[in-house]
Parts: structure tokens; sequence; C-alpha cells
């Protein structure tokens, strides 16, 4: 932390105002159901996006990540479009001072410095770590009294509407809201929310992502298809959105639906609404080792219905649940990017090693391996 300030001063010429960080998320159950208004169940990630921060008065807004290798991008805010090209990763934080002030507060410019330890193209969201602790620190620093849930909002709307990037709320919620030790239950359609006891490591249990670190092409344009079907199989059942598709009346909503495409988005969506209450029961209960199976179907779900996992991420849990693994499934956009893997703590080097091994026998690189701690939520460092 104390290296961002530093370089914070060594960028602009004067110390920053202050350092906040937001993390990554990993989500455990409930993909592609936020823009259904349906339920998720992300959790923090150790791995964050840090910002040190000082306000301007003079309308200038200076940009620099530690992780790009590029100099400082300097915008004016009255002068911010969105969907503009050409800004890169600068558009993340650019488009949170935008719909700042698209919100009508009084964000008169910023010196921002940035590092992030979130792996890019891994699913983890690192996008939304770089909103969140913009809209943190402008927060705290021009004193607007926002909460996490009107943060993570503004953050959405950024990505949004001054990226373009159609995404749900979960990412920005999870940066924003979790809490050590727990996963964040969020119902998306009234953004009500429980934090909800997730401490594998205390039942002797370890909740591993592995990152395949590959992105494949078939995913790009593929997350907005889905939410285009997933409206399409609304409409087509007469609801608002697919939330209001209760689980026990599947059979005839599917029956109701000629396309067989949207039909098997549908099935998806209101079957993974059912896993994450599934899982919070479990969870409640105290019954983590029961997730694992729950994970499993997600993962056929997410394969079958969705049609949204790659050879990669059916290699990792294929090899994973062949090693002894409680349960694994890809998390995240997919077409690559990140699985989950639930174990026994005393068979992760077993696990790691059978994945790592099939990866190699496939011919793919090494995936990377590492735990995901619950953590916490954006916060101010110093």
């Amino acid at each position: 932390m104390t290296d961002v300030a530093r370089d914070f001063r060594r960028l602009y010429g004067y110390a920053p105002e202050g350092v906040w960080a937001a993390p990554g998320r990993v989500n455990l159950i409930g993909e592609y159901t936020d823009f259904n208004d349906g339920l998720v169940m992300p959790l923090a990630l150790p791995h964050t996006a840090v910002a040190a921060v000082a306000r301007r008065t003079d309308g200038h807004l200076r940009l620099h990540s530690a992780d790009t290798g590029r100099g400082v991008v300097r915008l004016a805010p009255d002068d911010l479009r969105p969907l503009s090209d050409g800004a890169g990763w600068a558009a993340y934080p650019a488009g949170v001072v935008w719909a700042l002030r698209a919100a009508g507060h009084p964000i008169t410019g910023a010196d921002i410095h940035l590092a992030s330890t979130v792996p890019t193209g891994a699913g983890l969201s690192s996008s939304a770590a770089l909103e969140v602790v913009t809209a943190l620190a402008l927060n705290d620093l021009y004193g607007l009294g926002l909460d996490g849930t009107e943060l993570a909002l503004l953050a959405q709307r950024a990505e949004n509407a001054f990226v373009g990037v159609p995404c749900g709320v979960m990412d920005q919620m999870a940066s924003a809201c979790c809490t050590p030790g727990h996963a964040l239950y969020l119902d998306t359609r009234d953004l009500s929310h429980r934090q909800v006891p997730f401490d594998p490591a205390a039942q002797g249990l370890a909740l591993l992502v592995v990152d395949t670190r590959v992105k494949h092409a078939l995913g790009d344009g593929a997350y907005a298809e889905r939410r285009a079907g997933c409206e399409a199989g609304a409409r087509a059942l007469g609801v608002r959105t697919l939330r209001e598709v209760e689980y026990a009346h599947l059979p005839d909503a599917l029956r109701r639906l000629s396309d067989a495409t949207v039909r098997s988005y549908v099935r998806h969506v209101v079957t993974d609404n059912h896993r994450v209450r599934r899982t919070i029961a479990l969870l409640d209960a105290g019954a983590i080792r029961r997730v694992g199976p729950v994970l499993i179907e997600g993962h056929a779900s997410l394969r079958d219905d969705l049609r949204v996992s790659c050879p990669e991420l059916d290699l990792v849990v294929a090899a994973a649940t062949g090693a002894g693994a409680l349960g694994a499934r890809m998390t995240g956009g997919g077409f690559g990017g990140s699985a989950i893997v639930l174990t026994e703590e005393d068979t992760v080097p077993t696990v790691t090693k059978a994945i790592g091994a099939a990866f190699a026998e496939a011919g793919h690189a090494a995936p990377r391996v590492f735990p995901a701690v619950p953590s916490a939520g954006a916060h101010r460092v110093c």
C-alpha cells in the first residue's frame, strides 16, 4: 500500500490524500442470473485494486495504472463522453467520475494512481474492482455520504452506460459490500443482501480458484446474446424477468417455449436460482461439504444449457472431481477464465497436481491455482 502512495508522489509531485482498496470477487453459485433479477452468492477475494487519490479543483482528471506500463491519462470531467473509443483501461475509473457527476455529485477533478493484484481476463471482476475503488475514494474525499449499495449502482452504471458492457450488479455489489469470512447472498431484484458465514478453512476445507489463463474469442458478444435470449424468454412467458418463473412451475414454462435455445437459457436461470437457495440452506445448516454436488450441477447447466463453458474449464472440473474434490464449476462469464474447486484441505496438493497434469497432457499452459479466502469488501487503507 505504501508503494502506491510513494508512486503517486513520484507521478504527481505531492502526497495523496488517502489510499483505498476494493477486491475482485469469485462467485460461489448463481451465474448469469443477476441481469434476470435473480439470486447470486459471490465472495470477495484477497486480490484488490488499490488507489491513491487526491482531489483537484481545476476540473482536471489524471489517471495512471502501475499495471499498464503506460503514461498518465489526462481527461477533463466536463468532456467525458460515454462509449468513446480509445480510453482503454482508463474508461473504468473515468466512467465512475462521469456517473457521479451525472448523478449530481460535485466532482471537480482528481489525481488517481492505481495498482491491482486482481488477475485480468480471469472472470474475477478486475474491472469492478477498479470502478468500486474509484467510487469509494471519491465518495470519501468529496463527502458524498453514499453507502455500499449506492456506490455499486454508480459503478455498474459506469460499466453499462460509459464503457458499454451490459453487466448486472453482482460484481460491483460484491466488491463494495462483502465482509471477511462470509459470502454475500444477494437478491438482485431489490438489492437486499445478507452476509452468510462461509469459512471453508474452519471446517478443514479449501475453496480454490483455478485460472485457466485462456479466453476464447467465442466469448466476445456471448454475454449480450445470452442476456437477449433470457429477455426473449421472459417476454414469451409474459413475465418481466425470469426471476418470476418459479422452480416448481419450470416444466410448464419450458413447454410454452418453442425456441430451443431460449428454452435452455430459461432452464439454466431458473435452476441456478434454485441452486442458490439450496446452497444458502446448506450453509445456514453448517453443511458446507454438501455444497460440492450443487457446484457440479451448476457447471453442467452452464456447459449444457447456457453453453458458456469451454474444454479447459470442463477439464478443471473433471480432473478435480476425479482426484477427490467435493465439487467444482466454472465461474464468471465463461469461454475461459476461472473455475472454483471445493475440496478437503488435505487433498489440495493432490487435486492441484491432477489439474496440472491434465492440462499438461492436453497441451495447455499450466493454470494458476490459488485459495479463495473470503475477504473484505472496499475500504479505506490509510
